[in-house]
């Protein structure tokens, strides 16, 4: 079959398009930035669900496609910004591609939906707005007269999913914070059965209307979660202390600030409503158990998981105390520490008076520079430049000042670490991120 899949740039658009094409389907993309064109691989279309609430828009989308037979909708966001709101992404955008896809003859719908609580039945009101905003298309779709498969999963884990990615760096800390004492109950289910579900139901030309809770075969704490992934990373026992859970909301509104996508109050909100449901009737769609945390990342290494996992954390650590080392020095140099002091250091490369001043503030600009550029402009120059200045005030050093290299406090020794420390920085970096 022709199949549109919106989202394939995704996580999970991204995997199931893998799954398609394996299976031989034929597989269009819509996404918000196309690839530059190679002339192989599935057409790419722009799309944008943050303004294409038009069913028009949609019409004509599909129309130049050609006939297309299904398509899925996996796009969805966890935060929301000024640009991106869950009423637009997650029940307009779908809703309008829902009234064309009927309007030009598609066949079937696949919605990738969301997990929602165990209360959400019982008491719709304390839905959040991401949840509320999912269940208006799954809704629209159930009425609309298209044939539509809605699954509806816990966390999703893969072993590049940005959520299990989150999960691997928590559990990866020495020391970690849980969400109140960490009973919350969650059923992560893996991608590849998501992807499964998918195919299965494809299959079969008397598809009929289904939605599907898919969750892994057994419900877990979050506290286990984490164990289970350090576990899986062939780490030692963690060290967990309880956070309140007023702390935890503060906590997850200021998340929404930093380039992160998987702490929200949305998201802390429905995992305090318990993200479980039955097993089984997932597993008889699949024709088999779900699979299992000891299969979530099935044939590879340990070590490896757990070094991305640590690097997930350490790279900016490191970044951060490099910055925090330029910073100061360039603040003890500007006059916390007295002038005159820092200006008999120079008096043995035979500077004194002005242009010694001149030095010190100029070697103090720079020192602020590189505080500055550690933070907002981190690049494999930046490291060699540092890299390069450590090495050749060093020498200096050892040239005009040798006695410091034998101080009890060790100050020039101390470059070591940092000069080490640089170039784990730059066999990390990718300029291109």
């Amino acid at each position: 079959m022709k199949i549109l899949i919106c989202g394939a740039q995704g996580f999970i658009g991204r995997h199931i398009s893998l799954a398609l094409q394996k299976a031989g389907h034929e597989v269009c993309h819509g996404v918000r930035r196309p690839k530059p064109e190679t002339g192989t691989g599935p057409v790419e279309i722009v799309i944008d669900y943050a303004h294409d609430t038009d069913p028009a828009i949609w019409e004509t989308r599909l129309r130049q496609l050609g006939q297309i037979d299904v398509v899925i909708n996996a796009v969805g966001i966890l935060n929301e910004t000024d640009g991106l709101r869950f009423d637009a992404v997650h029940r307009d955008a779908p809703i309008a591609l829902f009234r064309a896809a009927a309007k030009c003859g598609v066949k079937s719908v696949v919605q990738i939906s969301a997990l929602g609580g165990r209360q959400e039945a019982e008491h719709p009101e304390i839905m959040t707005g991401y949840m509320r905003s999912k269940r208006a298309a799954d809704s629209m779709l159930m009425d609309s007269g298209l044939t539509y498969l809605v699954l509806r999963p816990s966390l999703v884990v893969g072993v590049d999913g940005g959520s299990s990615q989150f999960f691997r760096m928590l559990a990866s800390l020495p020391v970690l914070g849980l969400p109140g004492r960490g009973e919350q109950q969650v059923q992560p289910v893996h991608m590849d059965d998501l992807c499964s579900a998918i195919n299965i139901w494809l299959a079969n030309e008397n598809r009929s209307n289904q939605v599907l809770n898919a969750v892994g075969p057994q419900a877990m704490s979050y506290r286990r979660m984490l164990e289970i992934y350090r576990q899986t990373m062939g780490m030692p026992a963690q060290t967990m202390f309880s956070i309140p859970m007023s702390v935890m909301r503060v906590t997850a509104r200021l998340a929404t600030l930093l380039p992160q996508k998987t702490l929200a109050p949305d998201s802390l909100n429905m995992l305090e409503q318990d993200n479980v449901a039955d097993a089984q009737p997932f597993a008889a769609h699949l024709h088999r158990p779900a699979q299992s945390h000891e299969d979530w990342f099935a044939g590879i290494p340990a070590h490896m998981l757990a070094s991305t996992a640590i690097a997930s954390w350490s790279l900016p650590l490191f970044r951060y105390i490099l910055a925090l080392v330029w910073f100061v020095t360039a603040a003890l140099s500007f006059g916390i520490y007295p002038v005159a002091g820092s200006l008999a250091l120079l008096q043995p490369l035979g500077l004194s008076g002005a242009p010694a001043m001149f030095m010190l503030m100029a070697a103090s600009s720079l020192d602020l520079c590189l505080g500055l550029a550690t933070l907002f402009w981190p690049r494999r120059i930046l490291w060699l430049m540092q890299i390069a200045l450590i090495v050749g005030y060093s020498c200096v050093i050892a040239l005009y000042s040798p006695e410091y290299y034998l101080h009890p406090f060790g100050p020039v020794l101390k470059n070591l670490p940092i000069l080490a420390l640089l170039a784990f920085l730059f066999a990390h970096q990718r300029d291109s991120q």
